[in-house]
């Protein structure tokens, strides 16, 4: 009987630990599955403020070059698609097509010297290479949380629990799309004589 009372015991004291430790997991699988959400947040929040920058961007520049009215048409089709994403993958997607757009308009400073000089243009661009900074570092974060999440809930016996818990593989990792690998390419009409 006694011998029976000690296995019991024993199998209540594994059990616990196992509950116990069961339970801490679960707690960090939180905790790191809200520092992903938190960190997307901040992603999104940078990513906002740049497309809020670049229609006042493209109206100081379509003063000087109106007929490029494509580049401003996909720029604002593009940002339309931004502020109607509503998945962290589609706010991706949509931003990635920001990008190399962004980067046309400000290519189209090299052929209008008066352009360089306006005061509204340059803090505008200086306006959007800070934003680029910050969405660089928060793409970083967000990145290295969803990793620390991913790797978490991926090792042994966490992924075990994870399992029972319901927490499952993160894989909206931020990554630089196809487009923004090229060098943007501007073209204007031949000068009338």
């Amino acid at each position: 009987m006694k011998a029976a009372l000690g296995v019991i015991a024993i199998m209540l004291i594994i059990a616990v630990g196992i509950g116990l430790w069961y339970a801490g997991s679960r707690n960090e699988m939180v905790r790191l599955n809200e520092q992903v959400k938190s960190n997307w947040a901040q992603v999104d929040v940078v990513l906002q403020r740049r497309a809020d920058l670049i229609p006042n961007l493209v109206a100081t520049v379509q003063g000087f070059a109106a007929h490029e009215e494509t580049v401003f048409d996909d720029i604002a089709k593009a940002r339309t698609q931004y502020m109607n994403a509503q998945t962290p993958a589609d706010k991706i997607a949509a931003s990635n097509q920001i990008y190399p757009l962004e980067l046309k308009v400000l290519a189209l400073s090299e052929s209008y010297p008066q352009l360089k000089s306006n005061e509204n243009f340059l803090r505008l661009q200086d306006e959007l290479a800070g934003t680029e900074n910050r969405i660089a570092v928060e793409r970083k974060r967000y990145n290295d949380s969803i990793q620390a999440y991913n790797t978490y809930i991926g090792v042994l016996p966490n992924n075990i629990f994870a399992g029972w818990a319901g927490f499952k593989r993160n894989n909206d990792y931020f990554q630089a799309a196809e487009a923004a690998r090229e060098v943007p390419k501007v073209q204007f009409p031949a000068a009338k004589p």
